[in-house]
């Protein structure tokens, strides 16, 4: 779905609500916390800012009920769609945020993941390797090139950092509903796929994961690696302008 230049700029307005929230959770990802407080804080800041939470009773196609909380909080082996809850913040935790924020009627997406005190190398390689393959990824979404493009990059940084694409999970298009077309694959081959527009705005997220990628889902319908290994996930909401990618979401 191509938006207009007004349709980015209420964007950019729900992605600067969206970064400032995601930084804040990200301070506060702490030794002891509850999971289900740090949603409680998201919902709390998303309020004031006279925004909403997007993911707050979304119910994704296939699913079998409607996501009870505002932000999902996948941790160590869960890569997404954790539901927060009773589940403390313990050393050495690799914890994934996932927030949607809805501000006038314009939805943007975006993910971090943060390593809990001190983490073995494998991980902290890891968790930098998700996070540099976004920009890979970001890179591409310029005018004229393809969604391959986007998907090769991605995958050509786990390549490179001995890391697995979690193929089964895929970014997307977003901007007036949470999930929109078109699916946008962590891996892929240069020059294909449809080609990228001016006003396509992408939610570009890869998942990497130190062992397998092969992925399981849990029966609160979050999904975690098959071998029990860690993962990560960073994301950003991303317009394509003529002048290349603008993160809406930082």
């Amino acid at each position: 779905m191509i938006k207009t230049k007004e349709d980015i700029k209420t964007l950019r307005e729900s992605g600067a609500i969206l970064a400032f929230v995601l930084n804040e959770l990200k301070k506060n990802v702490q030794t002891g916390v509850k999971t289900r407080s740090l949603d409680a804080l998201a919902r709390e800041m998303l309020k004031e800012r006279g925004a909403r939470p997007a993911f707050l009773n979304y119910r994704p196609e296939g699913t079998l009920r409607a996501y009870p909380a505002a932000i999902c909080i996948s941790i160590n082996n869960k890569i997404v769609h954790g539901v927060p809850g009773e589940r403390r913040i313990r050393e050495g935790d690799v914890v994934k945020i996932d927030i949607g924020v809805e501000y006038k009627g314009r939805i943007t997406d975006a993910a971090a993941t943060v390593g809990v005190g001190k983490l073995p190398d494998k991980l902290l390689k890891l968790v930098e390797a998700t996070e540099e393959a976004l920009y890979d990824g970001i890179g591409e979404c310029v005018p004229g090139k393809h969604l391959g493009d986007i998907g090769y990059a991605i995958e050509a940084r786990a390549k490179r950092s001995n890391v697995s694409v979690v193929r089964g999970l895929t970014g997307h298009g977003v901007g007036f509903k949470v999930h929109e077309e078109p699916m946008v694959y962590n891996f892929g081959k240069k020059g294909t796929g449809i080609k990228l527009m001016e006003g396509m705005v992408l939610a570009i997220e890869p998942m990497f994961a130190a062992g397998s990628d092969e992925i399981i889902e849990l029966p609160d319908e979050s999904f975690a690696t098959k071998d029990g290994s860690v993962s990560a996930h960073f994301e950003h909401t991303v317009a394509i302008t003529e002048e290349g990618a603008e993160v809406l979401t930082k």
